[in-house]
Parts: structure tokens; sequence; C-alpha cells
């Protein structure tokens, strides 16, 4: 198994644990999608990503009819995505990913987490180059051969494939995002859920009350309703 699969298996249990905040969250990316493709599934390929994200979250229908009718409206929210890099203590560099209407807040908000908890705000490009941007797929793995499906999907940018419980998951780089997907819809395989996600490229193993420190802000970071997802170079413990 490569960085993909051990990355996924430390952080399973760890994002989104809050069911309201994760239902915020996909409510921005279904708003996003909308404002900058239209509210058509169909014709939407974004779009169709959030939606299958969202059932995969339990998110009930009429709420992600409801984000796709309010995104639509012309004086509702405009989203920004802007990422921002830092450092946590002990030289931890962390990538934190928002969606904000209001960008002054946002940075803010961030610059104070990072200040109070002993870390430091960094430019851009600074830390992001310390990670890989990838994007992975859950299909149902009912009827196909992990193997065969990764030979098959290697032409359209997949790199590891892999069984995680009834499930396959199929990582590919960033850029190979939509080609994957457009692939697996021809091929009329189900897409359960995908994403995107920072993997470093390197980690550093701190002590346990090092780590501490470190959770500290990353805690804080999870918790703004601007932010989407925090990444960070902090070895994982088992």
């Amino acid at each position: 198994m490569g960085r993909a699969f051990e990355f996924r298996k430390a952080r399973k249990m760890k994002r989104w644990a809050n069911m309201s905040r994760t239902f915020t969250r996909i409510g921005k990316d279904i708003a996003i999608s909308v404002k900058e493709n239209g509210p058509h599934p169909e014709s939407n390929a974004k779009l169709r990503a959030a939606i299958q994200n969202a059932k995969a979250a339990n998110m009930p229908k009429e709420n992600i009819e409801r984000a796709i009718k309010k995104a639509s409206e012309k004086d509702s929210a405009n989203y920004k995505e802007v990422l921002f890099e830092g450092y946590a203590p002990h030289g931890i560099a962390v990538l934190v990913e928002t969606a904000t209407d209001n960008n002054n807040r946002t940075v803010a908000n961030i610059r104070s987490y990072f200040n109070k908890y002993g870390g430091s705000l960094g430019t851009s490009g600074s830390v992001e180059f310390m990670f890989e941007h990838k994007c992975h797929f859950k299909v149902p793995s009912t009827g196909l051969d992990p193997e065969e499906l990764e030979l098959e999907l290697i032409d359209f940018g997949a790199e590891e494939v892999f069984v995680e419980e009834e499930s396959i998951l199929i990582y590919a780089t960033f850029e190979n995002y939509g080609s994957i997907q457009k692939e697996l819809e021809n091929r009329k395989i189900e897409i359960i859920s995908s994403a995107f996600e920072r993997i470093p490229t390197i980690t550093k193993k701190l002590s346990e009350s090092e780590v501490a420190d470190v959770e500290k802000l990353l805690e804080k970071l999870e918790e703004d309703d601007d932010v989407q997802n925090v990444y960070h170079t902090m070895e994982d413990g088992e």
C-alpha cells in the first residue's frame, strides 16, 4: 500500500465528526458548484460530486434541494475558496482550506488561531509544496475487481486503488479528477463519494506533549465555520 492508503487510514475517523458541521461544509460545496456552473447536476459535474458526497453523509434530500435553490438566488452568498499556509508549534506545516463570503473575517480569525496557539501564518507557497494534491473516488466493490479496475483506470490518471470495507477507493492527482469522474460515469459505476486531499510528502514525529500543543491549534481551526479542511505534516500515531 502507498502513501495515500496510510494517509486515509490515519485520517478516517478524524474528519468531519460533527454532523451539523459536515452539512454546513457540504452546503458550501453545493453553493460554490451552483454559482460556477449552474443548478443542473446533469450539466454540472462539480455539483454532481457535491450531491454524491451529501448523500454519502446522509444529508436529507430536502437539505440538498434547499441548498441548490438558495445558491441559485441572485442575492445568495458568494463563497470564495481561499488557502492558508502556516506553521503550528514544533515546526509542523499546516494547510487550511476555507470557503468564505467575508475574506477579512476569515483572515483575521485564522491568523488569531495561529498566534494564540504558538504557530505562525505564512505566505502563499510557504508550505503547500510539502503536500501532494490528490483526488479520490469511493465506489462499491460489488462486481468489481480492484486490480482490473486499477489497470483500466491507469490511462485516466489513477495511481492507487485499494479496498476499504465494502468499497473501493481510487486515488489520482488533482488534475485527473474530471477524467476519472467521466470514465466512471461512462462505465455506469456508481460514485458513492469523491473528494480532494492534500497528502504530506514528509511527516515529523513529535512527543506526546508536543502533539498536544499542535492538536490545540488544529482543533481550533477545524471548529471555524469558514474552514473546510485542515492538513498537516505531523506523523499520526497508531
